[in-house]
């Protein structure tokens, strides 16, 4: 597929090719993989710190890199801001869960490679007095509210059993929910717990892992497949030399056991169902 060199985009100097990665948390450890597939402008990024640039050239490879929300990326690479992106599965099966009424058919990201950066793992989490009677609970009739930055995946998770779900939507200090009496229950990335410890709440259940995901604009994959594959394919062998991550999974005690990611998959437009469930 490639002599191992990666090389700037053949007859388009005009138009590198743009890969959308995610600000925050994840973004050191996406830098260092990004760099070590060869796009050099990725190296600072792997410090952390708060880039000032958004929008990063790196000549000698041909990429375009820009930083946007983590959330934001499927959108840049579905609407065809992005050839590439960089995201977590947390945000894949949100986007899957999210159809939205419109005169057009939503755009479409294929989902390529896991590349085992950033593991943590979305979860169902609550008071301790409540983590015994979670497995009777969720199967019994009765109400139960749930504070998420996660409508869609709580909704698909939780939903379509006797329990009649309020998914109550917040966009930041979920585990405040529980404490005030705004929730009963969150549902919520976790990566060491450090922050639900910290409020006196476990996890409940585990949904499913999240790593970073690199996706794919479909009509970029299409078009532009001489200049994509090569970067693929280092980014993939990068992310295979790294160290396995453990998002870990949880029992209803609140113990944390040894867990695996879930894999790569298919198209994911909005509102689609990605090839794993929230549940499970």
């Amino acid at each position: 597929m490639t002599d191992g060199t990666l090389s700037p985009l053949a007859g388009s100097p005009a138009r590198p090719l743009t890969l959308a990665l995610p600000k925050g948390r994840m973004l050191p450890e996406v830098a260092a993989l990004c760099a070590r597939a060869g796009i050099a402008a990725a190296a600072p990024l792997a410090a952390g710190g708060d880039p000032t640039a958004l929008l990063l050239d790196d000549a000698a490879s041909g990429v375009r890199l820009l930083l946007v929300r983590p959330g934001d990326v499927w959108s840049y690479v579905a609407f065809g801001g992005a050839d590439l992106g960089i995201t977590g599965k947390d945000v894949l099966e949100e986007m899957a869960g999210d159809a939205r009424p419109g005169r057009f058919d939503p755009p479409g990201a294929v989902e390529l490679v896991d590349l085992r950066a950033g593991a943590c793992r979305m979860a169902v989490a609550g008071p301790a007095a409540g983590a015994a009677t979670w497995p009777w609970r969720r199967t019994q009739p009765g109400r139960l509210r749930v504070a998420t930055k996660y409508p869609a995946c709580a909704r698909r998770a939780l939903g379509g059993g006797p329990l009649e779900v309020e998914v109550i939507p917040l966009a930041g200090s979920v585990e405040l929910a529980p404490l005030v009496g705004l929730a009963d229950v969150i549902v919520d990335l976790v990566a060491t717990g450090r922050t639900l410890r910290a409020h006196g709440l476990v996890e409940y259940e585990v949904l499913f892992s999240s790593t970073a995901r690199l996706i794919a604009n479909e009509a970029s994959l299409r078009l532009r497949e001489e200049a994509i594959l090569p970067l693929v394919e280092r980014l993939e062998k990068a992310a295979a030399a790294a160290p396995a991550p453990n998002p870990g999974t949880v029992v209803h005690d609140g113990t944390v056991r040894a867990g695996n990611a879930v894999p790569a998959g298919p198209r994911i437009a909005a509102g689609e169902r990605s090839e794993r469930p929230c549940a499970g």
